[in-house]
């Protein structure tokens, strides 16, 4: 029997282990900006004490994720990044979004002791601290206009793309800045700042593996403050070397002191070279400590999942303490110049904090000046943008067309030819998905030709659809335009965070301004007796979010207009697609693919005058088929646009008025399809001119499965849309 002693061991063949620092490190560094490193280590833990003094006076809303014992690391890995170099961060991301910026701000060889106003700071940098300030207290004046508040932090000018609540989420997105960077031949390195708890998570590992496999300039920086929340590392995972994780990936690893400046400038600066010289990911793993409990002033030992003594022995290596006496030690600054920047600092936090504050006409209290408040009626704006990018440029419809201008093409040839097409034309537009770059245009041919013209721009995927889609995400972010392939459209469930919660919403909680131009494709494959985790129209879902705009072509003429300006879009644009239509032949003009379709433009694909069908996809032509074999003079519109805020109501409202019935006809599942939110709005809508109420055609509750009459069963088609048209009529 074998025994799993006689197992011989493996060994690592990238750097893996724990970087320490010597006296000549400390040397390497000169002694300006050592002190203007102090500076920040003091200004980032006086900005935290002052956020939770105006917590206690009820003055900022929502949590307060303090960094108060990891300054430390944020500071010294901040000091090795320029602002050209992207980061982005956790709900907890004070200390690194107040370092980066003041880097950012810091004037050319700035030393806080030398200073032109000994106890102020320079105003780039103070205008830094009070737009954070503002920020997290939800105010006109901060960086996003108060939207993002204390969890979503961003300043692009000086790198910050976004931070992140989502555990996790944040991760995949600084693969896809270092992406952009990479394809674009740009000189800068993409940093992920996260916690323990989502390195148990599985978005780190495929983010790590993907910036592995793509050889991104990424570095992931862990900071292991040991606590996921009141669970202890010991209780996450067998393994509490993080860095493990990366070096079974075969991503250089480094361990450092989480509470050491200079350790996390060594480290970040070494990732820096390792990556310039081999090429990226590099793991940075921070063994560090937070003072305080998840949120909020206790300490964790109050909860009861800490306790004094381990808290004390971590406080006896506060940077706030540490650094300075080492610093004094070298000669590098004495206890006359820390007393002097512990005042500058100060000083800086309460003029950022009384900017924003009067006495309270009712008390004896603080309250916020209220000409700071965003106005309510902002509250929609920036949800996504007014497609001014699309303003003026030319738009078709198939009737401006003459018969020898058009030429007949299959459906799934148009897909692949007309994102040919948009390739030749725009550079940064980029494809990426599982199998896209084999099987002789993917699993269903949609990207077939497109390797033999763009090697590097279709991009091949591990099956890990949430990472691969927040990689998208952040590559849109930093100036590529991603097409993401989702194979099936159930997979969109699996990026669900991705599609939901990061990309829905970024533009809106950032405050708008700024394009995120991405397209997801996905095929529905109903009726092909893929059953019930294969089969699903998920259009629907991204229909609750509204920063998704919503794409259904059912004709190839359409799907290149359509196609087209969702390529042109600087909002994200979903392009659903159906496998039944694939094979479809149509009509297309021979060579004269640069028109666009206009998002919320429908087409009236049949007239009549008896009753309105809208209908997307498959089931225009099944209304067709229903009214023609039915003899009722049904006029059928393809809503072609399906997302709630770009719905055709002129194009519907013309059609009602005129036939006064309405019937909505889709294919799939009843309760994830569009047909109930569509039938609320018309009755709000058309009530005046409706003599009947508005009729639902749908699959029925349950989900499609294998066996071919179960499947045919659970969906919609020509004899459910016709019963309809009859009862609308009060036919039987």
């Amino acid at each position: 029997m074998t025994s799993l002693a006689d197992v011989e061991p493996y060994s690592v063949e990238v750097p893996w282990g724990r970087l320490t620092v010597s006296e000549s490190d400390w040397a390497a560094i000169p002694a300006a900006r050592h002190r203007s490193l102090y500076e920040q280590v003091m200004l980032i833990r006086r900005f935290e004490e002052k956020l939770l003094e105006l917590k206690a006076e009820d003055l900022v809303h929502g949590p307060v994720h303090t960094s108060c014992g990891q300054e430390g690391a944020a500071v010294g890995g901040m000091a090795a990044l320029t602002s050209q170099d992207k980061i982005n961060g956790t709900h907890r991301m004070h200390h690194q979004f107040l370092a980066k910026l003041l880097n950012h701000a810091m004037p050319p060889a700035y030393d806080p002791v030398q200073a032109d106003d000994a106890e102020c700071l320079p105003q780039p940098m103070q205008a830094m601290v009070s737009g954070t300030l503002a920020e997290i207290m939800g105010l006109n004046t901060g960086f996003c206009g108060g939207r993002g508040g204390s969890m979503h932090l961003r300043h692009p000018e000086a790198g910050v793309l976004g931070s992140n609540a989502i555990v996790g989420g944040n991760i995949p997105h600084a693969v896809g800045y270092a992406m952009a960077d990479k394809l674009q031949s740009r000189d800068a390195v993409s940093v992920a700042f996260f916690g323990d708890g989502a390195m148990m998570m599985g978005t780190a590992y495929e983010s790590l593996n993907l910036a592995a496999i793509y050889e991104l300039p990424v570095v992931f920086f862990v900071e292991n403050n040991l606590y996921a929340v009141s669970t202890h590392l010991e209780e996450q995972t067998r393994e509490p070397r993080l860095t493990a994780r990366g070096a079974s990936l075969g991503i250089p690893s480094i361990e450092i002191d989480g509470m050491g400046v200079l350790d996390a400038h060594k480290a970040m600066a070494g990732a820096k070279r390792w990556i310039a010289e081999h090429g990226g990911p590099v793991l940075i793993e921070a063994i560090t400590y937070r003072f305080y409990h998840q949120q909020g002033p206790l300490k964790g030992s109050n909860f009861g999942y800490r306790d004094k003594a381990e808290e004390a022995e971590w406080s006896s290596r506060d940077p706030v303490l540490r650094y300075p006496e080492t610093l004094g030690a070298l000669g590098l600054l004495s206890p006359e110049q820390a007393e002097q920047i512990d005042r500058r600092v100060q000083a800086a936090v309460d003029q950022a904090a009384a900017s924003l504050l009067e006495p309270s006409p009712n008390s004896n209290r603080r309250c916020i000046v209220p000409a700071l408040w965003p106005s309510p009626q902002s509250v929609e704006h920036g949800i996504r943008g007014d497609l001014a990018e699309l303003a003026g440029l030319r738009t078709a419809e198939l009737t401006d067309f003459e018969s020898a201008e058009l030429d007949s093409r299959k459906f799934v040839e148009v897909i692949s030819a007309a994102m040919a097409n948009s390739m030749a034309r725009d550079e940064q537009i980029v494809v990426l998905g599982e199998d896209v770059h084999r099987l002789r245009g993917g699993t269903a041919g949609a990207t077939r030709g497109i390797a033999e013209l763009y090697p590097d721009r279709l991009i091949g995927t591990p099956i890990c659809e949430n990472a691969f889609t927040g990689l998208a995400l952040g590559a849109a972010l930093n100036g590529l335009h991603p097409v993401v392939e989702i194979m099936y459209p159930d997979f969109c469930l699996v990026a669900a965070d991705q599609l939901f919660n990061q990309i829905a919403k970024v533009k809106h909680m950032f405050n708008g301004g700024f394009p995120v131009p991405l397209v997801v494709r996905s095929r529905v494959s109903a009726g092909a007796g893929y059953g019930s985790q294969h089969s699903m129209d998920a259009s629907g879902l991204f229909a609750l979010y509204p920063g998704w705009r919503i794409v259904a072509p059912s004709t190839p003429f359409d799907y290149i207009g359509l196609l087209n300006s969702a390529l042109l879009c600087e909002d994200p644009v979903l392009v659903v697609e159906h496998n039944d239509l694939y094979q479809d032949e149509g009509p297309v003009p021979k060579g004269d693919w640069d028109y666009l379709i206009p998002f919320g433009k429908a087409s009236v694909r049949r007239s009549g005058s008896d009753v309105t069908v809208l209908s997307y996809l498959t089931t225009v032509g099944d209304a067709i088929a229903a009214a023609e074999n039915a003899g009722i003079d049904a006029e059928v519109i393809d809503l072609r646009t399906l997302d709630p805020l770009g719905l055709d109501w002129d194009t519907i409202e013309v059609s009602v008025r005129k036939t006064n019935r309405l019937v909505i006809a889709e294919q799939t599942a009843r309760g994830t399809g569009h047909g109930a939110r569509i039938a609320q709005e018309a009755q709000e809508r058309l009530f005046d001119w409706l003599d009947h109420e508005v009729l639902r055609v749908s699959g029925t509750n349950a989900a499609p499965v294998v066996s071919q009459v179960l499947e045919r069963a659970a969906l919609a088609g020509p004899a459910e849309i016709a019963a309809a048209l009859r009862t609308a009529l009060g036919r039987s």
